[in-house]
């Protein structure tokens, strides 16, 4: 069993015994189980996803970041949703500023773009969580 700690600033999400832990990373999902190496990584926003007692659950995140020590999974985040908590036309509002942004800043570098593909990526999340579809 690992013990599940989710954390954001404004509350505890979540303080549970799971399965297992997946995780959206910067490098790409992580799946965690018992005994797992040490890691520590930053979150990209998607979907965060753990198992207890034969359920699964599932998360909307945004950025943050992931520490796996021992059998403890810490995720401090900038934000937490459950598939309840999203407010799906909300989402909707602020994916569509974020690709009407991305598009009028088509020429800048990339690296300008980061904060507002990270939106993208917050809201698509979002919507996906909540059953919305894209």
């Amino acid at each position: 069993m690992l013990k599940l700690e989710i954390v954001t600033p404004e509350k505890r999400v979540l303080d549970a015994e799971v399965e297992s832990v997946t995780v959206p990373t910067a490098s790409g999902e992580a799946g965690i189980f018992p005994n797992h190496a040490p890691l520590v990584s930053a979150l990209k926003p998607g979907i965060l996803s753990y198992s207890q007692k034969g359920g699964a659950e599932k998360l909307a995140v945004s950025g943050g970041f992931v520490e796996v020590s021992g059998n403890k999974v810490s995720v401090l985040a900038d934000t937490a949703e459950t598939s309840d908590e999203v407010d799906v036309e909300l989402a909707r509002t602020e994916r569509e500023a974020a690709e009407k942004a991305l598009a009028a800043a088509a020429t800048s570098p990339v690296e300008e773009n980061a904060p507002l593909l990270q939106k993208l990526e917050s809201a698509n999340a979002r919507i996906t969580l909540a059953g919305a579809g894209k």
